[in-house]
């Protein structure tokens, strides 16, 4: 049974001063996510969106046909990760979806007309509604690399609640239990995967 959802802002900063370019980090929904006047107030260059089932067209121009869908560049950088709320993802998706958020964050674009991006800029993690695959996705993330602020997922969590203006009587959603657990495995993984780096 799903909880009740409250009218909160289209898009809710996070935390900031993450990656090499010091990225402010914002989590919102679909409207926050497709609204490009705001996604440029905010200084937000780059969209990850964790929902399977909601798609955004950012380029800049229309279908060639029926057929054949536009192609070219968008009007941000653009990254899709297709997370189920609920059960269904295979827990590597999450997994893969850190290193996602984690690159986007650390690109080096290419000097190169075919590459019109600058480095840098904030980054929007969205979902439909900006209520668990990104909260889990975004509590991951701020626990991996701000350890000294959210020493735990949990920790992160409650933070990403407060900010997101996630109420009580939602939060056994916020995020939902199988995408919180999918989380914690995943930093279980990481963990893994850096000793293994560190040693070799």
């Amino acid at each position: 049974m799903d909880g009740p959802v409250y009218s909160r802002p289209a898009i809710s900063l996070i935390t900031d001063a993450l990656g090499p370019h010091g990225a402010s980090l914002f989590i919102g929904g679909g409207d926050g996510a497709s609204n490009l006047g705001l996604l440029r107030r905010y200084g937000i260059t780059t969209v990850v969106n964790c929902a399977v089932n909601l798609d955004i067209n950012y380029v800049q121009g229309g279908p060639q046909s029926e057929d054949i869908r536009a192609t070219g560049y968008g009007a941000v950088r653009y990254y899709k990760v297709g997370l189920i709320d609920g059960e269904g993802s295979p827990d590597t998706m999450m997994l893969g979806a850190y290193y996602i958020l984690d690159g986007a964050l650390r690109q080096t674009m290419p000097k190169r007309h075919t590459y019109p991006f600058a480095d840098g800029g904030n980054v929007l993690v969205n979902c439909r509604s900006g209520r668990s695959r990104s909260v889990s996705l975004v509590a991951l993330y701020i626990h991996r690399q701000q350890r000294e602020r959210f020493p735990t997922i949990d920790d992160a969590i409650a933070h990403i609640r407060e900010r997101r203006e996630l109420r009580p009587d939602e939060w056994f959603e916020t995020p939902k239990p199988m995408l919180l657990a999918a989380a914690k495995r995943a930093s279980g993984w990481i963990d893994m995967i850096e000793q293994k780096a560190n040693a070799g």
